[in-house]
């Protein structure tokens, strides 16, 4: 299990561990791998060096929750972690548990690091039981190869963006 935990910045992870991520998740490494074919385009997302691995964001915000909804000013939070939860971490076959989001971060009072302390222990109590999100896998047949399209009619109803690439 590995734990990213950091302050969301700029709509995104600090550049310090973008750094890191950069170093770390080299070619051959945690991309260019596996067969290129007509039927197959190389070992990722859901399939590459790193599978059978788990990975969760520990996110802290300074914004309200309601900010990072569907209808906030900052759009749902999903979709902000979706570079870094299916870019980055499941391109290399990480299976990525939701996130886990503290809003209004710099806005806490002492009363409150309690409760917040009480739900990241739940939460690390949990882990093992927390189903992943379902990303698709590029290799399973709901992608054309090679050009790694969502095929027609494989599409959720009601579903657009980002959400496409959930299987359920």
């Amino acid at each position: 299990m590995i734990i990213f935990q950091f302050p969301l910045w700029w709509y995104t992870m600090p550049a310090i561990l973008k750094g890191w991520v950069d170093r770390v998740f080299s070619a051959h490494f945690a991309y260019g791998v596996g067969e290129h074919s007509d039927t197959r385009f190389g070992d990722r997302f859901g399939e590459g060096t790193l599978a059978g691995r788990k990975a969760l964001l520990s996110v802290t915000v300074g914004g309200s929750e309601s900010h990072y909804c569907a209808r906030g000013i900052n759009g749902p939070i999903e979709d902000l972690l979706f570079p870094i939860q299916h870019g980055i971490l499941y391109h290399p076959g990480i299976e990525v548990l939701p996130p886990f989001v503290l809003y209004g971060a710099d806005r806490l009072t002492s009363e409150d690091y309690s409760d917040v302390a009480k739900a990241w222990k739940q939460r690390l109590l949990t882990l093992d039981s927390t189903e992943p999100i379902p990303f698709r896998q590029q290799n399973s047949g709901d992608y054309e190869i090679p050009s790694l399209r969502l095929k027609e009619g494989v599409e959720l109803a009601g579903r657009t963006g980002f959400g496409l690439h959930l299987r359920h």
